[in-house]
C-alpha cells in the first residue's frame, strides 16, 4: 500500500515539473516574440538618379517646300526612305522654266554679237565710248537674267540637302503646288536631341557640382521601359526659365547609330545626382496614413512613437529622408503593424550598415 502512495506522489511530482518546465519555456519563447528589431538612420554619400520626362528630336530635322509654282511632275522616293545628300526627291514640271532659260540665252548671245560690233566701230571711233558701255552693260544684264532663269530651272528639283529619311508625303504626284508649299520632311537620326526640364533647385544643385570642362553622362528609358544601350551627353542648357513652370530645359545628345531613335519620340532622361551627408532608412520601416510617410521612433524609455517623415529621394528598398528623423534617432525596423502607439516594447538594436547591406543599394 505504500509503494502505491509513494507512485501516485512520484507521478504528481514529474506531472507538476513537466507542467512547470512547459510553462517557462512557453513564456520564454513568448518574450522572445515580442523582442522587435530596431536600427537608426544611416549617414553616407550616395547616388540617387532622378527622372525626367523627356522629348527626342533628329539632330537635323527641316521641311521641304517647293520653291517654284508648278505641277508636281515625279516623286522620286517612298515615305520612309533612307535618302543621300543630293538625291533628287521631287521634280517640278520644268518646262515653263526650261523656255525662260532658252529664251534668256538667246538674249545673252543678241547681247554679245551686239556688243563685239560695238567694240569694233569705237575702235575706229565710230562710236563714242559711251555706246560702248551701254552694249557692255546690257550683255551683262543679259547674262544675269540668264543665271535666274538657271536657277529657277534648278528650283524645279528638290534634293536632299543632307542624309536622311523621308516623312509622310503632304501632295500626291500630278498635285498642283504653290511656292512655298510643304511636300515633306527630311530628318537627319545619326544623332539625336532629348530635351528635358529641370526645376530651379535641382538646376542649381546640379551647377554646383558641375565640373569644368567635363560633360555630365545620362541615360534614356525609352517608352517600352527599355533602357536605350548608349548613353548620352548634357550639352548645352538653354538660357531662360520658364516664369509659369519654374523649370529650365536641359538638351543631351544621343549617338543612334542602329536608327532605333526617332524623331518625336518621348522617353525618360535618367541623370544621377550626388547626394552628400544623405540619411537613409529601409523603405520597409516606413508606413503611409493619407499619403504621408510615417515611422515608430523608439524613445530611451522603449516606448514607440510615430513620427512623419519627409522623402527627399528613393533608391531600391531605401528612402533618402529629407526631414523628420536624425542620425542617432531608433527607428523600429520590423514589425510595424504588431504594435500601437506609446506601447512599451523590448527592443534588439541591429547596426544600420548591416541592415543596408542586406539591401539592394547602389551608393558611392
Amino acid at each position: 500500500m505504500k509503494r502505491v502512495f509513494m507512485l501516485m506522489g512520484l507521478c504528481a511530482l514529474i506531472g507538476h515539473t513537466s507542467c512547470t518546465s512547459t510553462k517557462a519555456e512557453t513564456e520564454a519563447e513568448a518574450e522572445e516574440q515580442t523582442q522587435f528589431s530596431v536600427t537608426s538612420p544611416m549617414k553616407m554619400d550616395t547616388t540617387i538618379t532622378d527622372d525626367y520626362v523627356c522629348q527626342i528630336q533628329s539632330i537635323n530635322h527641316i521641311e521641304l517646300r517647293a520653291q517654284e509654282k508648278g505641277y508636281l511632275q515625279k516623286i522620286y522616293v517612298d515615305e520612309g526612305q533612307h535618302v543621300k545628300k543630293g538625291q533628287l526627291l521631287f521634280q517640278i514640271m520644268p518646262n515653263l522654266y526650261e523656255a525662260e532659260l532658252k529664251k534668256a540665252q538667246a538674249e545673252v548671245e543678241f547681247a554679245e554679237i551686239e556688243y563685239q560690233n560695238t567694240a569694233s566701230l569705237a575702235e575706229r571711233n565710230v562710236v563714242a565710248p559711251s555706246e560702248l558701255a551701254m552694249a557692255k552693260a546690257k550683255m551683262d544684264k543679259a547674262k544675269a537674267e540668264m543665271a535666274l532663269a538657271k536657277v529657277h530651272l534648278q528650283f524645279t528639283e528638290i534634293r536632299a540637302p543632307f542624309d536622311g529619311i523621308i516623312d509622310r508625303f503632304h501632295v500626291r504626284q500630278g498635285s498642283l503646288v504653290d511656292e512655298g508649299e510643304l511636300l515633306s520632311e527630311l530628318a537627319d537620326n545619326s544623332k539625336m536631341w532629348v530635351y528635358y526640364n529641370v526645376p530651379e533647385a535641382e538646376y542649381l544643385d546640379y551647377k554646383a557640382k558641375e565640373k569644368q570642362d567635363e560633360k555630365t553622362e545620362v541615360n534614356l528609358l525609352m517608352a517600352n521601359n527599355q533602357l536605350f544601350k548608349y548613353p548620352g551627353v548634357v550639352e548645352t542648357i538653354e538660357a531662360d526659365f520658364n516664369n509659369e513652370t519654374g523649370n529650365i530645359p536641359f538638351r543631351a545628345t544621343f549617338p543612334n547609330p542602329d536608327g532605333l531613335l526617332r524623331h518625336g519620340e518621348t522617353g525618360n532622361i535618367q541623370m544621377a545626382v550626388p547626394l552628400k551627408d544623405a540619411l537613409l532608412i529601409p523603405q520597409k520601416a516606413t508606413f503611409e496614413v493619407l499619403e504621408k510617410k510615417y515611422v515608430y521612433v523608439v524613445d530611451k524609455n522603449n516606448e514607440i512613437k510615430s513620427r512623419e517623415v519627409t522623402i527627399g529621394a528613393e533608391l531600391p528598398h531605401i528612402y533618402v529622408v529629407q526631414k523628420g528623423l536624425a542620425e542617432n534617432d531608433k527607428i523600429l525596423l520590423e514589425g510595424l503593424r504588431l504594435v500601437r502607439e506609446n506601447e512599451k516594447i523590448r527592443s534588439k538594436f541591429v547596426e544600420p550598415n548591416k541592415v543596408l547591406s542586406q539591401l539592394e543599394l547602389y551608393a558611392e
